[in-house]
This record gives structure tokens, sequence and C-alpha cells, in this order.
């Protein structure tokens, strides 16, 4: 019951994420990004501490750390996707990020010495071919490229170390320390040119929106689910992410429901039902 429940969080991690890019598009044109991120985190930090402010001291040293170093990776990556967007166009962009679904089973094959199905290295090659169906136009290999790609890299990284660390008990504390190390390296970040602050209570909602739900919730059912799913399954999941953004995009951004949305939409999810019905029957086998 637990993994079909921490399978429902990650969807729903992924639903409020694709939910953001529309808002993100908006905020893009009057906040720089940098210090977008970091009042974001920043009140992310802020409401997982003032709701639960002892969770961080019932961890252990050794999980304080291991949430520092999980919040330093994913900070890392959210400023290199962030800078090389600058370089790339943003389906590219969108498609080369994803790439941390070919990623991840690669990195808990190597670092957790995880065994991955057959079947979920074809799960990954579909929703490979459905990313680049939903996200690309064109594509060439550049400076921002390559940042994009170190950044998914990373966000593997992030997925490994979460499925290798992470338990449910602990999955509080753990969100608060990561929420507050991508701030402060965010707002560091931003600091020698000064940091804007949002203006108006449009721009003001909208931050609150993507730091309570997009940030602190989402990290915190990220966290909580993946001491339950292997890496490789949490991946495939979240791919579903950009499936979730083209709906919103279509639903309140006036956009059209293209071929390709479909078609790539479709492949992400097949892929993520095979994945479901390996684990199934590799949970019936157990039993």
């Amino acid at each position: 019951m637990r993994p079909r429940l921490a399978a429902l969080a990650l969807l729903s991690v992924t639903a409020l994420w694709g939910s953001t890019f529309i808002l993100i598009k908006d905020l893009n044109d009057r906040l720089p990004v940098v210090d977008f991120l970091g009042v974001r985190f920043a009140i992310a930090a802020a409401a997982l501490f003032l709701v639960a402010p002892r969770a961080i001291s019932r961890l252990s040293p050794d999980v304080r750390r291991r949430s520092a170093y999980a919040g330093g990776i994913y900070g890392i990556a959210q400023i290199l996707q962030t800078t090389g967007l600058k370089f790339t166009d943003p389906s590219v962009s969108g498609f080369v990020t994803g790439m941390y679904v070919v990623a991840t089973p690669l990195l808990a094959a190597v670092l957790l010495r995880q065994r991955i199905p057959p079947m979920v290295w074809i799960a990954v090659a579909l929703s490979t071919i459905g990313l680049g169906t939903l996200s690309l136009t064109g594509f060439s290999i550049g400076f921002g490229e390559a940042l994009t790609l170190v950044g998914a890299i990373l966000y593997a990284l992030h997925i490994v170390a979460l499925s290798r660390w992470s338990s449910p008990r602990d999955a509080l504390g753990m969100a608060a320390i990561q929420t507050a190390v991508i701030s402060a390296m965010c707002l560091l970040l931003a600091a020698p040119g000064g940091i804007t602050l949002p203006s108006g209570s449009r721009d003001w909602l909208a931050v609150v929106y993507m730091a309570l739900g997009a940030g602190a919730l989402a990290m915190l059912a990220q966290t909580w689910a993946q001491g339950q799913v292997s890496a490789a399954r949490a991946a495939l999941l979240m791919t579903m992410e950009p499936v979730f953004a083209a709906t919103f995009a279509v639903i309140f951004g006036n956009e059209s429901l293209g071929l390709r949305v479909v078609l790539g939409g479709s492949l992400i999810l097949t892929a993520m039902i095979i994945a479901e019905l390996t684990e199934a029957r590799k949970v019936v086998h157990l039993e």
C-alpha cells in the first residue's frame, strides 16, 4: 500500500511542478530567476520550520549532513538549468533536463548497485522518445545545452541520493534543510547585484504559491516518497512533469493541443504504466 501512496505522491509533485511553468514564464519578465528561486525557497524553508520547528533537531548528525548534500546538489542543478536556459530554447531545455530519466537508472546501477529490470529500460527509452516528441522542434549542442545536461545529471543524482538516504520519519526535517540550502545558494548568487523582490500582489501570490505548493509541499512529498520507491521508478514517474505542464498550458494558457503534445504525452504515460506494472509484478512475486 505504501509504495502506491508514494507513487501517487510523486505524481502529485510533478503536477505541482507542471503548474508553475505558466507562472514562471510570466514572472521572468519582471523578476531575475535566481532572485526568484532564492525568495521562493526561503519562504518554503520558513514554512517547514514553522510547521515542525523540532523536525531538524530530531535528525541524526549524519541525516542532517546528507540532507545538506542533497539540497546542495539540487540547488546547483537549479542554477545550472536556469543559466543554461539563457543560451537555449525552453523546449530544448525541457528535453535536456528530462534526460535525468536516462541518467537516474545508470547512476543507481553504478552507485547503488541496483539491478534495473529490462522492462524499466524499455520504459526509459519510451519516455525519452516521448520527451523529444513533446519538447523538440530543433536541436543543436552548445554552451546552454551542456550546462543543462550537467544540471540534468545532478537532478538524477539528487533522485538517487534521496532513494538511498531518505525515510518517511525523517522527511520533514530533511525537506526543511534542503529548501534552506537551496535558498541560501540562490540568494548568495543574487546578492552581488542586489536581491530583487516581487512587486505587486499578483507576483507575490504567484511566488507564495510556488514556495508553499511547488516548493515546501513538493520537496516534503518527494523526500517522503523516495524513501519507499526505487530511483529509476521515481525518475519515470517524474517525467510526467512536462505532460502536466502542457495540460495546464492548454487549459489556462490558451495553447493549442497539437499532435506532438498528444503523441509525446501518450508515450510518457505508456512508459509510466510499464514501470508501474513491472513494479506490481515484482511485489506479487515477492509475496
